[in-house]
């Protein structure tokens, strides 16, 4: 990554404003503030320039120009994304193209169970005109309130749905695509089957931007659940009693087993500490805990006996300690409420590491016993806040700096922290990135540690796309 400072030249602004207009092309540094730095504050590039295109038309153009004079493009939909990949480096080269004023949901087809959106689409937004059509968009994450559709093709997103739905990509029937040439690739076709040579959207998504622009999408709309049961589980002894639930709730439910969401005791008290209207879940305190709900397509009671039965038979093997299942669909909106706010709640108890990986689910409390043992060894003191979805095995590791340490001080140790954790992870063959992507944070670590022949393939793909080297330079690869 070149961070060295470069002004871009004024004729070359000028070029790229016109082609969307003064009013969209943001130039005033206080505009271009919230698009430079990412949101937890890790990364904060430089730009002279963010671009805001109002079509396809307008994208295409910019690409030709930008190929053209050799400027590089970093492409941004909603800004959450959580390993620099939307964000500029600081040199002043990169110009910002955001894909917010793209926001159509240009069809949905109750038919087909499709829906055809634009990148700037925000997810809750999405998921609101499903409902409004009695048809469910599985794709549920914490920032679904500002997160962009766009964002969330380009990383593969996961989030609690992927148990029974799949992530982003396993969503995705087809995709709209600017070329780094300025070429539209259109490929926006709702077949569930198509087995003509290689499947070229795939490609897209998932790369972060460093292929082309994703500016549209056909995505897959599900009949909504008629019934959905929401049960809080807390666990005697530890995430060996989630893998048993975990079973049993599979072979019980099958496909109707939606969420299964690991969380671990700290997680759970920060989230007491510092949460705004939470209601404690359970009365007793337990180890471990799981958040567990089945979504039945016949009714309300068939959901219900279903996760009672799931849970009675837990009760009686020992695996659980307790639970509870909501009563109505608010008490079941509460608990996915407490789930969805233990990252927040982290926070104000100082800086932490974080760690996004996946493992086989099988090896989850193998992962868990030895991580614990290599944090102690970088850190004595450190304070593992262990929560995820257990059901895809994508944990969400976190580290809390010891309560007498200062954030500067436990930061210093952010990379052997990622290392010893993520040496665990390889070592139950595991992946470093289950579903926040690689972006700056992970880049070196995965050119060091993937297979030499698997990087090789990706830089000719890259190279095959983007010769001239300008779509989001320094991120992935």
């Amino acid at each position: 990554m070149n961070d060295q400072p470069f002004d871009l030249d004024p004729a070359i602004i000028n070029r790229f404003a016109a082609i969307v207009g003064d009013k969209y092309a943001l130039r005033d540094q206080a505009d271009i503030a919230p698009y430079i730095t990412e949101r937890r504050g890790l990364w904060h590039g430089r730009t002279s320039l963010v671009l805001r295109p109002g079509s396809v038309e307008e994208v295409s153009r910019i690409m030709r120009l930008a190929t053209e004079t050799g400027t590089p493009i970093v492409p941004q939909s909603g800004n959450t994304g959580l390993v620099g990949a939307q964000v500029p480096d600081k040199s002043g080269r990169d110009i910002v193209l955001s894909l917010s004023r793209l926001n159509r949901i240009r069809e949905i087809d109750v038919l087909s169970n499709t829906v055809t959106v634009e990148a700037g689409v925000i997810l809750q937004t999405l998921q609101e005109a499903a409902d409004a059509a009695d048809r469910l968009f599985p794709l549920s994450l914490a920032a679904q309130g500002s997160c962009q559709i766009g964002g969330n093709l380009s990383s593969n997103a996961g989030g609690t749905g992927v148990l029974a739905y799949g992530n982003a990509r396993e969503l995705c029937l087809g995709v709209e695509v600017v070329l780094p040439t300025g070429e539209v690739f259109d490929d926006l076709r709702k077949l569930k089957k198509d087995n003509t040579g290689y499947d070229l959207k795939n490609l897209f998504v998932g790369a972060e931007g460093t292929l082309g622009i994703i500016t549209a999408a056909v995505l897959k709309l599900f009949p909504k659940p008629k019934g959905r049961e929401v049960a809080f589980a807390g666990l005697p002894s530890s995430p060996k009693d989630a893998l048993s639930l975990f079973t049993l709730a599979m072979d019980r439910a099958g496909a109707s087993l939606t969420a299964f969401e690991l969380i671990g005791k700290r997680p759970y008290d920060f989230t007491l500490k510092h949460g705004q209207g939470i209601t404690r879940p359970l009365a007793d305190d337990w180890p471990w805990y799981v958040l567990m709900q089945i979504s039945s397509g016949r009714s309300e009671e068939d959901g219900r006996a279903l996760i009672e039965e799931i849970l009675a038979e837990a009760l009686e093997q020992g695996i659980v300690g307790d639970a509870v299942v909501s009563a109505s669909l608010a008490q079941g909106d509460a608990f996915w409420n407490f789930r969805e706010t233990l990252p927040e709640c982290q926070k104000p108890e100082g800086a932490s590491i974080k760690h996004d990986i996946s493992v086989p689910t099988a090896s989850i409390p193998e992962f868990i016993e030895k991580a614990a043992g290599v944090v102690e060894g970088v850190c004595p003191g450190a304070r593992v806040v262990c929560f995820g979805h257990m059901g895809d095995g994508n944990l969400h590791y976190n580290i809390s700096r010891p309560v007498d340490w200062q954030d500067e001080a436990f930061l210093e140790l952010y990379h052997p922290m990622n290392h010893a954790v993520h040496d665990v992870v390889r070592s139950v063959h595991g992946s470093i990135s289950a579903e926040h992507g690689i972006g700056q944070l992970k880049r070196d670590e995965l050119i060091a540690t993937a297979p030499p022949m698997a990087i090789d393939l990706m830089r000719r793909v890259k190279a095959a796309f983007d010769p001239a080297g300008i779509m989001n330079p320094g991120k992935v690869i």
